[in-house]
């Protein structure tokens, strides 16, 4: 793509190390070995180099994880420690975005490790974010259900 005065610009490349990461959590994920799956999110999130990937790419990282399909109950260790871990990121997400995207994966969290007067908070604050820009979507349906759970 080119902009003024004849530079070449390319839209942000996904982090080579992050690929990699996700890749193999994907892998344990799918050959059942969920507790190094989830160990995989935890050292990936907990990593230094973490927060300096593009917050789409952060996104979609915590999003594999928080939005995953079928989790075993109860939760295992290694399940809820990458569900605390992953707070920390997605409060930074939260704090410099303001997205509500960012507040369900939060809330969500939450919810998983066991702090449900969190979850209640962050999800109310998503739901009136996302309610001032389109009070029919889909995503204020979702947090009031996830509020009604509560």
């Amino acid at each position: 793509m080119r902009t003024g005065g004849g530079r070449v610009t390319l839209p942000p490349m996904p982090n080579e190390a992050l690929l990699a990461a996700v890749k193999s959590i994907v892998a344990n994920a799918r050959s059942g070995k969920l507790d190094e799956a989830y160990a995989g999110y935890r050292d990936l999130f907990a990593s230094p180099a973490f927060s300096t990937y593009e917050a789409h790419d952060q996104r979609q990282a915590l999003r594999l994880m928080v939005h995953a399909k079928n989790l075993p109950k109860p939760l295992s260790s290694a399940v809820l420690e990458a569900h605390r871990t992953a707070v920390a990121p997605l409060t930074e997400l939260v704090s410099k975005y303001n997205e509500p995207g960012d507040y369900e994966m939060l809330g969500m969290c939450h919810v998983a490790v066991g702090n449900e007067a969190g979850a209640m908070t962050v999800f109310r604050a998503g739901l009136d974010l996302e309610r001032a820009s389109n009070a029919q979507s889909d995503l204020c349906g979702a947090f009031m259900r996830r509020i009604s759970m509560l």
